[in-house]
């Protein structure tokens, strides 16, 4: 099983087995609870992000474009804007990070690799980064079996950010949120693309 737990903005922990990997980490400053625990892995989409220090975190990190593996996890990175986007593939499913997309587009290199991703990571919360109906194009042109939006307006944010609720309308689904997400690769059986909200 892979379990997936949302703690706001675009920080994720995804754990598989004994596995910790923790995306685009933030400091307490942005008003949220900083993720703190121990992780083998982090990723980030942003190289000025605030993140977690190394004496809290012997985690390997990983900043940009290229061909990673770290405990048979596979990664690879593709250039967006002045940030990167990423592939893991994790228990037989292919995860897309869109982390703190800003650019409109995504190179070709990269939209063919996150093209039919098992789980999407998407920013649903408008400005600075990518806006709604771009992020909404976005998963059309992807076609994920599952879109998580991050990095939309939560209680406790200090920044300003749009409602989830505005994305899943422009996405034309709903979806009640739920604690974390627990799937394996075998419980992904049906077509098109389906939402899944987490709270924090």
């Amino acid at each position: 099983n892979m379990v997936i737990n949302w703690y706001g903005e675009a920080s994720f922990k995804i754990a598989s087995g004994d596995i910790a990997i923790l995306t685009d980490p933030f400091e307490s400053s942005v008003g949220l609870t900083a993720p703190r625990f121990k992780s083998d892995l982090v990723l980030r989409s942003r190289p000025l992000a605030e993140y977690i220090s190394e004496k809290d975190s012997e985690a390997r990190n990983i900043f940009g474009p290229g061909e990673y593996e770290v405990k048979g996890i596979e990664i690879r990175g593709y250039k967006s804007g002045g940030g990167a986007v990423y592939t893991l593939k994790i228990e037989d499913m292919k995860l897309g990070l869109l982390g703190e997309l800003m650019a409109k587009d995504l190179s070709p290199e990269a939209m063919e690799a996150l093209s039919g991703a098992d789980l999407l990571f998407v920013p649903a919360g408008g400005e600075p980064y990518i806006d709604v109906a771009g992020a909404v194009a976005v998963v059309k042109k992807l076609e994920p079996k599952i879109v998580i939006p991050c990095l939309y307006g939560v209680d406790g944010l200090k920044r300003k950010a749009g409602d989830v609720a505005d994305f899943a309308k422009a996405l034309g689904q709903k979806a009640e949120a739920q604690e974390k997400l627990t799937i394996k690769a075998k419980d992904i059986t049906w077509e098109g693309s389906k939402l899944i909200i987490l709270k924090i």
